[in-house]
């Protein structure tokens, strides 16, 4: 099943479920209501339906007749629009806002011409009544300038009955939405003939693209185009799927849908298909708990009921549920389709259980199940999110739910940042141990190893017992250590700097003697343990270390160093010159 077909079923069921609009119409921000009497006069001042308080009160969304797609041309909307357009006010500069304003009354008029509904006669006599100069004689607020209005009458609004939901109004949009003459095709989703879209609606709420939306199918070049087709021709598919599957997409994409997830450039979302719908629903639930959302780590008892599932105390998984999760990102004006995985609910739940598990390291960060995002920032420049590599996030997220390597890319990236600022920390570490795991097939330490005869993992090791040596001799107050000054040299190349940490490591040893011997003892005796598991007669400092021996390197260096912290025999520089 291709992922416009799963998401066409996904908006049959919510239809079914009243949770989505009909056909024709969409989810739209409004934030204005105009009540008028049945003359078409309007009653009193414009009633304000955004939500909050002060600055931030912002327009909820309204099931009103899908609007056209806008670029260069005048388009207005079927009883309802922004001000420029429906009273021909606006707060910017407007040049063409007469234009607008006019073309909204004369299409109306066209439209509704004829009509006998008290509502839309109503309608008809204010757009022939209404002049913009009026909106200031009124006192209509400012601030309702540029948001966008609906009507309705004032005796139908203590209902809530607005003049597009009006019977005779929905018979004269589906008699709009169905006038156009297209041709007829075969749907590629729906494998049923009825009028082939042209234009598909747009996809609203992906982070990085145009705030008035963009398209997963369009064509606009010649190039793009097949046998002198033009736009949706060239890929037949039906104006009642294309609303389908954008509809639905566009609910999951909403912030507090519960079906989205930030995972750096890819804006994901994820629903569960079951013919039970409270298992569908738990599944959906458990999904959320588990990855988290808005770039917040899981839930405690989604981290907990991982764990169980991971070492199988947790059987109580809803059965005959299949998941689909898709990846998009901005791409121009179109939309990229970063990944799509469609699985049994418990096969992805065991993949994404075992990734949770390759990222267990010892000692922990905080945090005992960081976001994706989180992750992520450990890989970009001063951590920030526009620095993180395009692509990486949904390879990642791909990877994980197919149970394939991870990409290489996040290994390099990880290797590049810890020889820049040489913060070996627990997240970064947990996730160089997990791609040794997963894509070097090794049985890569959670903490510290004593037996493992890695040549990286040991000279991680003893870079960290260096570090200990100079802190102890030199006092913990140090402006730079040999951790500052040599780690992504001594990571990649060892040769050119261990013999002189190594020389200098003697002196130390000398300095630490003379106030502590039992100190001193202690450092020589785990050089000595770590030496001795270097291969005998070849040279303990290779001339280089491949990546996946410079991820060895950190994770010894990251064990030693915790091990020596919380090792008893650890004290700070002053007791120990006493």
């Amino acid at each position: 099943m291709s992922a416009l077909a799963a998401l066409v079923r996904a908006y049959e069921r919510m239809a079914a479920r009243g949770e989505v609009p009909a056909f024709g119409f969409s989810q739209e921000k409004i934030g204005f209501l105009i009540c008028l009497d049945a003359t078409g006069m309007p009653v009193g001042a414009p009633i304000d339906l955004r939500q909050g308080t002060g600055n931030r009160r912002v327009a909820g969304l309204m099931a009103v007749p899908q609007p056209g797609k806008r670029t260069s041309a005048i388009a207005p909307n079927f009883l309802w629009d922004k001000t420029a357009y429906a009273l021909g006010v606006t707060a910017g500069a407007g040049r063409r806002v007469a234009q607008e304003h006019e073309a909204f009354a004369q299409r109306h008029r066209a439209w509704l011409g004829g009509s006998d509904d008290a509502g839309l006669r109503a309608f008809l006599g204010f757009i022939a009544w209404w002049r913009p100069p009026l909106f200031a004689e009124l006192g209509w607020p400012q601030e309702m300038m540029d948001h966008n209005v609906v009507f309705a009458l004032d005796r139908d609004r203590a209902a809530g009955l607005h003049l597009h939901d009006r019977p005779a109004a929905r018979e004269a949009w589906a008699r709009l939405c169905l006038s156009d003459d297209r041709p007829q095709g075969l749907c590629l989703i729906t494998g049923r003939r009825g009028p082939v879209a042209r234009l598909h609606p747009t996809i609203k709420g992906v982070w990085g693209a145009q705030s008035s939306g963009a398209s997963i199918v369009s064509f606009n070049l010649d190039a793009f185009t097949s046998y002198g087709h033009e736009q949706g021709d060239n890929a037949p598919i039906s104006e009642a799927a294309a609303f389908a599957y954008c509809t639905a997409l566009n609910h999951f994409l909403e912030p507090d849908s519960g079906h989205r997830i930030q995972i750096g450039d890819a804006s994901t979302v994820f629903w569960a298909e079951a013919e039970d719908s409270a298992a569908a629903a738990a599944a959906e639930a458990f999904t959320a708990s588990v990855f988290g959302l808005d770039d917040t780590a899981g839930t405690p008892a989604g981290t907990a009921a991982l764990e169980a599932f991971a070492t199988g105390a947790l059987r109580a998984v809803p059965e005959g549920v299949r998941l689909h999760v898709i990846g998009l990102a901005p791409n121009a004006a179109r939309l990229s389709l970063r990944f799509y995985v469609q699985e049994d609910f418990a096969v992805i739940l065991h993949r994404f259980a075992a990734h949770h598990a390759r990222l267990r390291i010892l000692p922990g960060p905080k945090d005992a199940a960081p976001s994706m995002w989180r992750l992520l920032v450990e890989t970009a420049v001063l951590r920030k999110s526009e620095n993180i590599q395009p692509n990486l996030a949904g390879e990642w997220m791909r990877a994980i739910l197919t149970g394939a390597p991870y990409p290489l890319t996040l290994l390099s990236s990880l290797i590049t940042r810890l020889r820049a600022d040489h913060d070996v920390n627990a997240l970064r570490v947990a996730i160089l141990k997990s791609i040794l795991i997963k894509n070097f097939r090794m049985e890569a330490p959670m903490s510290l190893d004593h037996a493992c005869k890695d040549s990286g993992y040991l000279l991680g090791r003893l870079f960290a017992v260096y570090e200990q040596i100079q802190l102890a001799a030199l006092g913990p107050g140090l402006h730079a250590t040999v951790k500052d000054k040599f780690y992504g040299t001594a990571s990649a190349q060892p040769r050119k700097v261990f013999p002189y940490i190594d020389s200098s490591a003697v002196n130390h040893l000398a300095r630490v003697g003379k106030h502590n011997r039992a100190r001193r003892f202690d450092f020589e005796r785990q050089i000595g343990g770590i030496m001795e598991l270097m291969a005998p007669g070849e040279n303990p400092f290779p001339v280089s270390l491949p990546d996946r021996s410079q991820a060895l390197f950190a994770l010894g260096y990251y064990h030693q160093r915790h091990d020596a912290i919380h090792a008893p025999a650890d004290m700070p520089f002053a007791e120990a010159a006493e």
